[in-house]
């Protein structure tokens, strides 16, 4: 292990991929965030829009910019985020998690999806920092991913930026009933300002507990994620953060009426 200084864990709800073009309210906070965080030897990007049935990490030297998108304009298709892979990274983030009884992989030929690249682009823009990508197993609850966390947390301590990309609230079907908003900030639906509401009090009182069960315990939860993958980085954050550090929530708008944008920050005491 180096002797840099703890990086910071983050969770980001990565919004629409227009976000990578945008002036947004948060493309403009990923920029004012990245600018603010000391460089990293390397990143982690924890990714909803990568599942699979056991823990998974990029391992190639040069990953490709995944568009898994569809219906935007050509220009969105035409962006790359040419940061260079961390394959040794990749083995020894493999390794704590067998350390921590968790089968993990290797995957020698993905590239970053969105989720990764579309907020980095924004944080460091030179595409100069070594990324690999995590994927997560929406057939496995949130403890599971709270444990992958934990297994990764000296990583933290090694100087790598984990970086976990989610949504707080993910309901597409609600969503696109006003595509045109999509990429704006509006007044939320309900049920969306209450799960947000929720789990905003929750991760500020460190109540673990009532997170680890938000499916049982969240106002609306189900509605709010009708499929789990965009909330279950957020718990890989929580588990990789640990206890006795500080937590910002940085951004809080809203993508749309049923997208809540909420990113967070936890800081080590000597960061």
């Amino acid at each position: 292990m180096n002797t840099a200084a703890a990086q910071s864990v983050l969770f980001l709800s990565h919004g629409s991929p227009l976000h990578a073009m945008l002036d947004s309210d948060a493309a403009r906070a990923w920029a004012k965030l990245g600018a603010s965080l000391p460089r990293p030897r390397a990143i982690i990007a924890v990714s909803a829009h990568w599942n699979t049935g056991i823990p998974m990490l990029t391992g190639a030297e040069a990953p490709a910019t995944i568009h898994d998108f569809g219906g935007f304009p050509d220009a969105l298709y035409r962006l790359r985020y040419p940061a260079p892979g961390a394959p040794a990274l990749a083995e020894q983030a493999r390794g704590l998690l067998r350390d921590a009884g968790l089968t993990a992989g290797i995957d020698g030929a993905r590239g970053l999806d969105h989720g990764a690249w579309v907020p980095l682009l924004h944080m460091f823009p030179k595409a100069d920092v070594p990324v690999i990508q995590l994927s997560v197993q929406p057939e496995l609850c949130a403890r599971h991913h709270y444990a992958v966390g934990k297994a990764l947390a000296p990583l933290v301590a090694d100087d790598v930026l984990i970086v976990a990309s989610g949504h707080t609230t993910h309901n597409l079907r609600d969503a696109f009933r006003r595509p045109d908003l999509l990429g704006q900030s509006v007044e939320p639906m309900p049920y969306v300002k209450a799960f947000d509401d929720w789990v905003a009090a929750a991760i500020e009182a460190r109540r673990i507990d009532d997170l680890l069960d938000w499916t049982q315990r969240a106002p609306d939860a189900l509605r709010a994620h009708p499929s789990p993958e965009h909330f279950l980085p957020l718990f890989v954050a929580l588990g990789a953060a640990g206890d006795g550090v500080g937590v910002e929530r940085f951004l809080s708008v809203f993508d749309g009426p049923a997208l809540a944008m909420d990113s967070w920050r936890w800081t080590p005491a000597a960061a």
